[in-house]
């Protein structure tokens, strides 16, 4: 992988970071606003929307850790969030054909959150192919960091 390249990789985690904190703020926070704006009734209880706002907080912070950090190893974290990108769009677009989603703005953040997963799969597609080419260039019995 070039260092430009790791560059974009790093950045793109930076800009899910800096939307999924935001909105983990904003439901953990001031959940009401955003209801209200949308026309959506507040739920009997609010612990949920504060719960489900915890959830893009803490995955937010763990995008940041990987901007900041060496991509290879903090593949896990990335398959992590690749997964949770995957998990919200596909709940959010099943609710969306059950015509249970409280607003379609939900189904376009999982959109957004398609793109995302798509550009994080194809980072850790990127991440594989340099593991690939590290393991093939090591001369044999040699240890590196991806062998146990």
């Amino acid at each position: 992988m070039t260092a430009r390249r790791a560059r974009y990789y790093k950045m793109l985690f930076l800009v899910a970071a800096v939307c999924d904190i935001a909105l983990g703020l904003v439901f953990i926070f001031f959940y009401r606003y955003p209801f209200r704006w949308l026309g959506v009734p507040l739920p009997y209880s609010t612990g949920y929307v504060t719960l489900s706002g915890a959830f893009p907080l803490v995955i937010g912070v763990a995008y940041y850790l990987i901007s900041r950090g060496d991509l290879r190893k903090n593949r896990d974290l990335i398959i992590v969030g690749t997964l949770y990108k995957l998990v919200y769009s596909t709940v959010a677009f099943y609710h969306l054909a059950a015509g249970d989603l409280p607003h379609l703005l939900f189904a376009v953040f999982g959109g957004v959150d398609v793109v995302f997963f798509t550009l994080f799969a194809e980072c850790l597609y990127a991440i594989r192919r340099v593991n690939r080419q590290t393991m093939a260039e090591s001369p044999p019995g040699a240890k590196t960091d991806l062998t146990p």
